[in-house]
């Protein structure tokens, strides 16, 4: 067999798909797949990275708005109304010109964890406060605490009007309390608290003092129960505004109570023709007012009123549940404020004359003219 036989036999065979001399190599992906690959993961990549950086960027703005200087340029107040969201307050602070953007604000209390801290009241805020120091003081409670006080010896219904006058309490007066059952008291609130929170936390209080008092009576009081207790203390209170004066004030009335003397005490027979307004400061007391026909009249019926005259405070409650140890049954103003006390009517009558001569001085150096001794206010009973 010849060379140029077998040569073309050879090539035939090695190019015999059913020959075992050769493998065929993998195919490789086009260079052009390969590209577009590459080429859609960089551009996730990028777009993440891309992503990343924009959100650092605000969250980074968002912090240096929400923790910057605000815009307040001047002091100002900001009332957050009860059942109010941060919603409505952000938008309201924005709108006041206290934060500079209400969605940065939301946003920055909902990262603080603050979303269901708000209290509502009345907040204050310096000039150039920021988001945090608003949200912050805003979450605390911490509002302006206004003062509202009631003098003791007021009736209900000089509480009512003065509550009712006041621009920080909002709401209506509920229907008008039992003489006697309010605490005189200053009274811390915040604006818009509403008047029937207020009457009831002075109710309570009232109440609560009372019963204290009463515990600790003197136990021969001459009182059947805490009601005559009460009605005979709104008289203490009302007799004399002298604190150190009222246990021997308490002292005549209760006497008088043992021996079954009228108390003839001026404030019951007033609040029988006046009731709680009182009488007007320009009107004089009259016979007829003293002769007057009414259950308050200690000068006609015997024993207690129906009823408290007035609101006693802790002081005429406290004097009265223990009153000074005295054999006294009168007293009268001395002129200085205070009062004389006396045993026997007799000795009472010469204090009597004694405060008419003070009167009449008073009276007498009030009608001197310019360069004498001054005019001084003649005290009345």
């Amino acid at each position: 067999m010849t060379d140029s036989q077998i040569g073309p036999q050879t090539a035939l065979g090695s190019g015999d798909a059913g020959g075992s001399g050769r493998r065929d190599k993998p195919r490789r992906r086009s260079r052009l797949a390969r590209s577009q690959v590459v080429i859609f993961f960089n551009l996730l990549l990028s777009g993440a990275v891309l992503g990343l950086l924009t959100v650092g960027a605000v969250l980074y703005w968002g912090k240096s708005q929400f923790e910057g200087q605000g815009p307040l340029r001047e002091e100002a107040t900001y009332v957050v109304p009860r059942n109010s969201g941060w919603s409505s307050a952000a938008a309201g602070l924005e709108s006041h010109g206290i934060i500079s953007s209400a969605e940065v604000f939301e946003y920055g209390v909902r990262l603080a964890g603050k979303s269901t801290a708000l209290k509502p009241g009345e907040y204050g805020f310096a000039p150039g406060v920021s988001m945090r120091e608003v949200m912050d003081t805003l979450a605390s409670g911490k509002s302006i605490m206004y003062s509202v006080s009631v003098p003791e010896g007021w009736t209900v219904q000089q509480i009512y009007d003065r509550l009712a006058a006041n621009e920080v309490l909002t709401g209506d007066l509920p229907a008008l309390k039992p003489e006697g059952t309010l605490r005189p008291d200053t009274y811390r609130v915040q604006r818009g608290t509403t008047r029937a929170e207020l009457i009831e936390q002075m109710e309570e209080a009232q109440n609560k003092l009372v019963q204290e008092v009463w515990a600790k009576r003197s136990p021969d009081l001459p009182v059947d129960d805490i009601g005559q207790f009460l009605t005979l203390a709104s008289i203490v209170e009302r007799e004399t505004g002298v604190d150190s004066e009222r246990p021997h004030v308490a002292s005549v009335f209760v006497n008088r109570l043992r021996e079954g003397m009228r108390l003839q005490s001026d404030p019951t027979f007033l609040y029988g023709i006046y009731g709680g307004r009182g009488k007007p400061s320009d009107k004089p007391i009259t016979q007829s007012d003293i002769e007057s026909d009414t259950p308050y009249n200690t000068y006609r019926v015997r024993g207690l009123p129906p009823g408290p005259i007035a609101n006693p405070g802790r002081a005429a409650l406290e004097a009265t549940a223990n009153p000074l140890d005295t054999d006294d049954r009168y007293f009268v103003a001395d002129g200085t404020g205070g009062h004389a006390f006396a045993s026997s009517l007799e000795e009472h009558n010469r204090n009597v004359r004694r405060y008419r001569e003070w009167e009449r001085s008073q009276a007498a150096q009030a009608t001197e003219p310019a360069g004498g001794t001054g005019a001084a206010e003649a005290v009345v009973e």
